[in-house]
This record gives structure tokens, C-alpha cells and sequence, in this order.
């Protein structure tokens, strides 16, 4: 017999009778096809042969901690606006903050806290607050659009494990302003995390110095500064970074802030390994050793990415909205797999409860 269903809506859900939000008519993503078709735009897809690695199933112990600190998560009513004073007003949680607190991201910070919970519960505020004081939801991408005119960070393709490519070109450096480059690296991992497939949580950092200059490569402030972002506010998001002929100017630079760097982080650091390993030959630039000839055309690949990332955020809004506005929903669900956890911390799939996973 089959499912009683409730109606469907615009993006393909359809509310069942008894209260589970599904995904129908979802046709297969076609691998190896960019925005419109040339080699000057993002690719849409993973190939078909890049999969993440299976997700570890939690532990009782693990999913009792993720359970309480999601109920801590549900009760917030409002944070501070600042982390300068302890005086600092308070304001209440937006829709798009409540969107942020999936289950993936509260799984994301008790790991980065070795399963500590208030460590994680502090580090969530933290983050939530830096957020409001970076302003990271008012830079558009027309605001950002004068630091990538030379492509000197470009989005383009997905590893062997389906995580979005970020390419680094530090000889196409074109400003000098510390804040507004700090401001596009961060739009530049948001859009990253806006292309990231379903099962996958992480993105894959890709650097090449063979053409840069002295006065092009980053200082050891930013170094740091960039370290500090992605460590305390992008946990458990770098899946690789790899980085290609380093000069000795640039290795003196690794050594200076080496101190400041996570050992989870260094582990994922690579050095002069074979690209085409890390990233299938036919979504890999040539530059990188790969087989597509990509050719850096602000007016084609700004808006196109833009375009795009907007299109996936908007579809997750929607998804979000339609099962129900809840903090702790799936990122699975939100990207069009799956059934929505309700918020609830229990996996659903196919109709059915699944296990928590890590």
C-alpha cells in the first residue's frame, strides 16, 4: 500500500502522513559539466567516481553528548553582538544563525573539541558572534567582486572525494588591503561550502607558488589570522590543502607559524604531491597537472559561481523552511538527500530512523 502523502512542493518535497519530509523526482547528477557548458566556469557535480569516505557511526557515549548539547543549542534566544566587552547588547538569533546550527555543525565542534561539550558549546557562541562582528552576511559578491578580478582564488572542481576544490593564485595578487582580502577568503570558503555535495562536510585547498613573488605571497599576520579563522570558526571543514613548488622564502614562512597550527590541520597538509591523485585529471586545471584548460574570465566565472552558490542556498532555505525552521535539521536533508531530522538529532532516511554518524 502506498505512502499517503500530504502534497509536494516547488523543489520536490512531499509531506507524508505521518509527518516525514521526502525527496522525490530527484534526477542524477550529470559529473564532468560546468555552469554553461565551457572551461571558464565552476563544474556542477563531482565525477561520478569521487565519493566521501563511509561516516563512522557515533558512539552511545558520543550521542548522548551531541543530544545534550543540541538542547542547550535549542534554548538560545539571543547572543551577544560583540566579543569586546562584556557589556555587549544582545540580539536574538536570525533564521539564517538557526540554519548555521545543523546537526553536522554541532557534530563539527564537539569533534574539534575532543567531545567536550562546554568547550563546544563556547566555541558555537564564539563562532555565532564572530560571525555578527565580521559582517559576514552583508559582503555580496558584488562587494567582493574587485578582489577576485584577477582570479587570484578560484572555485573549480572536486576531489577524489567530492569535496570543492579552493584554488589559491598568490602571483595574481591584485590589492593591498588586509581586511577586504581576509573578507574575500572567507566569501570564497562560504561559496565553497555552498557547492559542497551531499555526505561530504569538508573542502579541499589547493596553492601553487611557482609563479609568485616576494611581495605577492601572505605575511606571517595573515598566515596566522587565516589560521585562526579556519581553525576556530570553519572546524572540521579543511578535508586537504595542498601546496605546490615552495620557494624557501614561502618554507620560512610555513616554519614561522607552524607553532600556531592545529596538528589535525597539519595533517591534512600536503606538499608537491601529484595533483592528479588528489583531484581526477578531467576537473583539475592544467596548470595543476590536470586536463582542462581553464582560462580565468572575471565576467564569465563571477557571476556563473555566484549564480550558482545562490541557487544551492536558496534550495537549503527551502528545504530548511519547509520541515519545520529547526535548529539541528540534516545537512543530507538540506541538500536534497535523505528524510529532515525535524530537529530531533535522529537521522531519518528512506522512512526510516537511521544511525547517528560522524
Amino acid at each position: 500500500m502506498e505512502q499517503e502523502t500530504l502534497g509536494q512542493d516547488a523543489i520536490g518535497h512531499v509531506k507524508e502522513a505521518n509527518g516525514l519530509i521526502t525527496e522525490v523526482n530527484q534526477s542524477p547528477a550529470i559529473s564532468n559539466t560546468t555552469v554553461d557548458g565551457s572551461n571558464s566556469t565552476p563544474f556542477l557535480h563531482p565525477t561520478t567516481n569521487s565519493h566521501p569516505a563511509p561516516p563512522k557511526t557515533l558512539t552511545p557515549d558520543q550521542e548522548a553528548k551531541y543530544a545534550s548539547l543540541l538542547s542547550t543549542v535549542q534554548s538560545w534566544t539571543a547572543l551577544p553582538t560583540s566579543s569586546t566587552t562584556s557589556t555587549a547588547s544582545k540580539q536574538p538569533l536570525s533564521d539564517s544563525e538557526r540554519l548555521w546550527l545543523t546537526r553536522e555543525c554541532l557534530l563539527r565542534y564537539l569533534r574539534a573539541s575532543k567531545w567536550n561539550e562546554s568547550h563546544a558549546t563556547a566555541r558555537l557562541q564564539a563562532t555565532l558572534v564572530w560571525r555578527r562582528e565580521f559582517n559576514l552576511e552583508s559582503h555580496t559578491a558584488d562587494y567582493i567582486s574587485e578582489e577576485n578580478e584577477t582570479g587570484k582564488q578560484v572555485i573549480f572542481g572536486y576531489d577524489t572525494e567530492g569535496r570543492p576544490c579552493l584554488y589559491l593564485n598568490p602571483h595574481k595578487q591584485n590589492t593591498k588591503g588586509r581586511e577586504k582580502q581576509m573578507q574575500h577568503l572567507v566569501f570564497m570558503l562560504e561559496r565553497c561550502i555552498d557547492l559542497i555535495p551531499p555526505g561530504q562536510e569538508t573542502l579541499a585547498i589547493l596553492v601553487d607558488f611557482k609563479q609568485s613573488r616576494k611581495g605577492e605571497n601572505p605575511s606571517v599576520a595573515q598566515g596566522r589570522q587565516t589560521l585562526s579563522i579556519l581553525q576556530n570558526h570553519y572546524p572540521e571543514r579543511l578535508g586537504n590543502a595542498c601546496v605546490k613548488n615552495v620557494p624557501w622564502i614561502v618554507w620560512g614562512f610555513f616554519k614561522l607559524i607552524n607553532p600556531f597550527i592545529d596538528p589535525l590541520t597539519r595533517e591534512k597538509m600536503k606538499f608537491d604531491v601529484d595533483m592528479r591523485k588528489v583531484v581526477p585529471p578531467e576537473q583539475l586545471m592544467q596548470i595543476y597537472g590536470g586536463d582542462v584548460d581553464f582560462d580565468y574570465e572575471h565576467g564569465v566565472y563571477w557571476p556563473a559561481l555566484n549564480i550558482l552558490a545562490d541557487e544551492r542556498r536558496r534550495e537549503i532555505r527551502q528545504r530548511w523552511e519547509s520541515a519545520g525552521s529547526k535548529i539541528g535539521e540534516s545537512e543530507k536533508y538540506l541538500k536534497g538527500v535523505g528524510g529532515s531530522t525535524g530537529g530531533s538529532g535522529e537521522a531519518l532516511e528512506d522512512g526510516k530512523a537511521g544511525s547517528a554518524v560522524m
